[in-house]
C-alpha cells in the first residue's frame, strides 16, 4: 500500500495538473472567441474561428469535468466547499458554457446574418467569462476566502471582485486572448492570420506586464511565495515559465506556427502549476482563520479510496491523452476556403 502522505501529495499534483491541463487546452479556444471581434472583418474569418475551435473544443472542456471529478473524488470535503463558497460564479460559468455550446454548434444551421450575430455575441460572453470568473475564482483561492470552522462562506460574490481577484480575472483573460491568437495563426492564413499574429505580439507585452503585477500582488495579499519558499524546487515552474513566455517573443515570427503556440501552452501550464503548488497543502484557504482552512489532511478522502482512484487514473489518463494527441494530429490542417465549402464544416 502507497504511503498516505506521498499518495495525498501525488493526489494534490494531479489535481493541479489537471487544471493546467484544461488551462492550456480550453483555453485556446476561449481565447479566439476573445479576439474574435478584433481580427475577424467577414463572415469567412468568423467561420474560420469557429472551425479552428470545432473539432476540439468538446475534448478540451472533458479536462474540465476531470478536474471537478478529482476534487469530489479525491478531495470530497474541498469540493463540498468550493462549490457551495463559489457557487454563484460557477453557476455563470456554467450558463456561460452552455450559451457557448449553442453558439458553436448551431451558428451555421440557420441562414440568417441576425442568428449568425446573435450566435457570435453568444460566443464572446460564453468564453470571455469563463475565462474572466475562472481567474477571478483562482485568484481567490490562491488568496483565501472567508468560511469558518464548519465550511460555510460568509460573503457573497461582489466580495470574490477584490482587486487580486480581478487581477486574476484580467491576467487570465489576456494570456487566454494570447493563446486564442497563436492558435488561430497556425489554424488560418492571409489576412486573418497576419492580424492574429499582429494582434498576439501585442497581448505579449500586456500578459508580460499583468504577469509581473499578478506576481507582485500574489505576494502582497498571499502566502503562496513563502510556501515556496519552504519547497524552493517548485521554483522550477516559474523559471520554466518565464523561459516559455519568453520562447512565445522570440519564436512569433517562425515559419513553424505551432511553435509559438507551443511556447505559450508551456507557459500557461507552469504558471499554473507554481501558483496552485504554493497553496500545499491547503485547498480552500481560509482568511479567517486558518485553522477553518480544507487541507489535503482534512479533506480528502479515506486511504484505501485514494489508491484504487489513483490506479484507475494511471491507466485511464494516459488513454485519454493518446486519443486526443490523434484528434489534434488529425485536425492539424489550416482552415482553408475548401474547407469552409465543405458540408462538415461549421
Amino acid at each position: 500500500m502507497i504511503p498516505l502522505d506521498i499518495l495525498l501529495g501525488t493526489w494534490f499534483f494531479l489535481w493541479a495538473l489537471l487544471w493546467a491541463i484544461y488551462f492550456v487546452l480550453d483555453g485556446f479556444d476561449l481565447g479566439m472567441a476573445i479576439i474574435m471581434p478584433f481580427v475577424s472583418k467577414t463572415n469567412d474569418d468568423r467561420r474560420t474561428v469557429y472551425n479552428s475551435a470545432g473539432p476540439f473544443w468538446d475534448g478540451n472542456e472533458v479536462w474540465l469535468i476531470t478536474a471537478g471529478g478529482v476534487t469530489f473524488a479525491a478531495f470530497p470535503t474541498a469540493y463540498a466547499v468550493m462549490f457551495s463558497a463559489l457557487y454563484a460564479p460557477l453557476f455563470i460559468l456554467l450558463f456561460a458554457l452552455i450559451f457557448r455550446a449553442v453558439a458553436l454548434e448551431f451558428r451555421s444551421k440557420v441562414d440568417s446574418p441576425k442568428w449568425r450575430c446573435m450566435c457570435d455575441v453568444y460566443l464572446f460572453l460564453g468564453s470571455f467569462l469563463p475565462a474572466l470568473l475562472l481567474g477571478v475564482a483562482f485568484a481567490n483561492l490562491f488568496m483565501g476566502i472567508p468560511i469558518d470552522g464548519d465550511g460555510v462562506y460568509h460573503g457573497n460574490i461582489l466580495k470574490l471582485l477584490n482587486p487580486y481577484g480581478l487581477a486574476g480575472g484580467v491576467l487570465f483573460v489576456l494570456m487566454f486572448a494570447l493563446h486564442g491568437a497563436l492558435w488561430l495563426n497556425y489554424k488560418s492564413e492571409g489576412e486573418l492570420a497576419k492580424r492574429a499574429i499582429n494582434l498576439a505580439s501585442f497581448l505579449w507585452y500586456l500578459v508580460l506586464s499583468v504577469v509581473l503585477l499578478f506576481l507582485a500582488l500574489t505576494d502582497i495579499y498571499t502566502q503562496l511565495l513563502v510556501n515556496i519558499n519552504a519547497t524552493p524546487v517548485f521554483y522550477v515552474f516559474l523559471i520554466i515559465a518565464v523561459l516559455a513566455l519568453l520562447g512565445v517573443r522570440f519564436t512569433l515570427n517562425s515559419k513553424n506556427h505551432f511553435l509559438p503556440w507551443l511556447c505559450n501552452a508551456l507557459f500557461i501550464l507552469c504558471l499554473t502549476l507554481f501558483a496552485v503548488m504554493g497553496m500545499y497543502p491547503g485547498i480552500i484557504i481560509s482568511s479567517i482563520d486558518p485553522a477553518f482552512s480544507v487541507t489535503v489532511f482534512n479533506g480528502a478522502s479515506s486511504h484505501l479510496t485514494l489508491q484504487i482512484m489513483f490506479i484507475a487514473t494511471m491507466i485511464s489518463i494516459p488513454v485519454v491523452i493518446t486519443y486526443q494527441i490523434w484528434v489534434y494530429y488529425v485536425f492539424s490542417h489550416k482552415i482553408t476556403q475548401k474547407e469552409l465549402a465543405s458540408d462538415h464544416a461549421y
